[in-house]
């Protein structure tokens, strides 16, 4: 039997893990900065919370659990029902899914973090500011940048219609990517605007068959819109009132005042411009520094938005979008508590792993994993080593020693190729003088220090590497 792993899964060796780890480490720190507390939902989720939030396109996508026990058995008795069905097989999936699957993979955090809020929230206080990062699952065709298995780095606010919470979102988007070194644009768009637009050309009812197509414009084009939209039920005249909205040129105002225009007799389409000059304005008053646009083409195909949402795009990498989110109103409405107003954002901890790789962003430090090898010369010189190995470890240096006295080619070739960027040798002579060698692995160079002084030594060569 070949060994392989799931196709659009992948495993992770130690220097991917370092890298990857960093990741996290970067978005959960500026998350705990803006006053977000971790939490955790387990990776099954009862199909009754998952199904019908996503959309018709994510129910697809969701990755169901077959039930333990003698379910085929049972299943196998129903069968003599299932003629009068002539056939459809619609219906005979709906029949036959509660029969063999009660519980599926979940999709994305945050509908599990609708359900944790509904079933704690008389120990909860609102605002409830949550990040969350833990893998997700979709059976969607892999590609570059799309996996089947891949971690969200959610983070959300609940309890709170405030627009600054928005903008507090964007900041720390701008805040996230700084610190990795992407160049990225975040793209903007109101879910109320798109209901207006829909409204406007007659489709009020076809709001989401709307939404769905437009989500598209970047993978298929006007032309694969405009096919897609005809396919929905969208009348001719409604597709070509719509193109010119889509193709709106100029900065940000100049596209507000058109679709003042556009949706002057929609009163949903004109609070969601009212909400978009209002963020603008914030994000501009807080001098977030990342470029920020707003797009008519955005749409986010879950079914859950209902007001500001987000895309963004690294400007240097060709790869979908590395982060998004927005306004949820009622998400929490269907597990009993109405009126619970949300919004959020998730980072795609993947895609972004993808882009620091293609350019070579990464830190020096997240190359090895130990800072320190210690060469071993024997019994007596490694019982020396290990005290010196235990007050770097105290200081947070990471320091092992190598397991034994073995030629020091291999000893050196062990460091050299996990990257350990400091090898000390404390042999007979350095022993009775009380002294230890360092070498620099990258630079070739050696210092001899005195034991009392190493960790300071280390940590201001270890500098460079930050």
């Amino acid at each position: 039997m070949k060994p392989t792993t799931v196709k659009g899964t992948r495993d992770f060796d130690p220097l991917q893990m370092r890298r990857r780890q960093y990741i996290f480490d970067t978005i959960s720190e500026v998350y705990r900065l803006h006053g977000y507390q971790p939490i955790e939902t387990p990776a099954m989720e009862n199909l009754s919370t998952l199904m019908g939030k996503y959309g018709e396109e994510g129910d697809k996508l969701l990755f169901k659990i077959l039930n333990s026990g003698d379910f085929m058995g049972k299943t196998v008795e129903d069968l003599a029902f299932w003629p009068q069905l002539e056939g459809d097989t619609g219906v005979l999936g709906r029949r036959l899914l509660p029969k063999i699957s009660e519980k599926g993979l979940r999709y994305d955090l945050t509908v599990p973090f609708a359900r944790f809020v509904v079933q704690r929230q008389g120990a909860l206080v609102f605002p409830f500011k949550r990040y969350q990062i833990q893998p997700v699952w979709r059976a969607d065709r892999p590609q570059k940048g799309r996996y089947r298995e891949f971690y969200q780095c959610d983070a959300d606010v609940i309890g709170s219609d405030s627009l600054l919470n928005e903008a507090e979102l964007v900041q720390m988007i701008a805040e996230v990517f700084d610190r990795f070194g992407i160049r990225v644009r975040v793209k903007i768009n109101n879910r109320k605007v798109l209901f207006g637009i829909a409204q406007t050309i007659g489709h009020e009812d076809k709001m989401v068959d709307v939404t769905v197509a437009i989500d598209k414009w970047d993978k298929i084009g006007e032309e694969g819109v405009r096919k897609e939209l005809t396919e929905r039920g969208i009348c001719p005249q409604a597709v070509e009132k719509l193109m010119p909205v889509l193709h709106l040129k100029g900065d940000t105002a100049c596209k507000l005042s058109a679709l003042e225009s556009f949706l002057q007799n929609s009163e949903t389409g004109k609070k969601g411009i009212e909400e978009l000059k209002t963020l603008f304005a914030l994000v501009e008053a807080m001098r977030v520094e990342v470029g920020c646009e707003l797009d008519l083409t955005l749409a986010r195909g879950l079914n859950y938005y209902t007001g500001a949402i987000f895309e963004v795009k690294a400007e240097d990498v060709e790869i979908g979008s590395i982060c998004g989110g927005g306004r949820y109103d009622d998400l929490t409405g269907v597990f009993g508590l109405k009126g619970m107003s949300g919004v959020g954002i998730s980072f795609g901890a993947d895609r972004i792993y993808d882009v620091l790789n293609e350019l070579n962003l990464y830190p020096e430090r997240t190359q090895s994993g130990t800072q320190v090898l210690f060469v071993n010369f024997g019994e007596q010189e490694q019982t020396r080593a290990f005290g010196l190995a235990s007050a770097l470890r105290k200081e947070n240096v990471s320091a092992e020693i190598y397991p034994s006295p073995v030629k020091l080619q291999k000893q050196f070739s062990y460091a050299d190729n996990l990257h350990i960027p400091l090898v000390a040798l404390l042999g007979e002579n350095e022993s009775r003088s009380g002294t230890v060698v360092l070498k620099d692995m990258e630079k070739g160079e050696q210092k001899t220090v005195v034991q009392t002084e190493l960790t300071q030594t280390v940590k201001e060569m270890l500098g460079r590497f930050e």
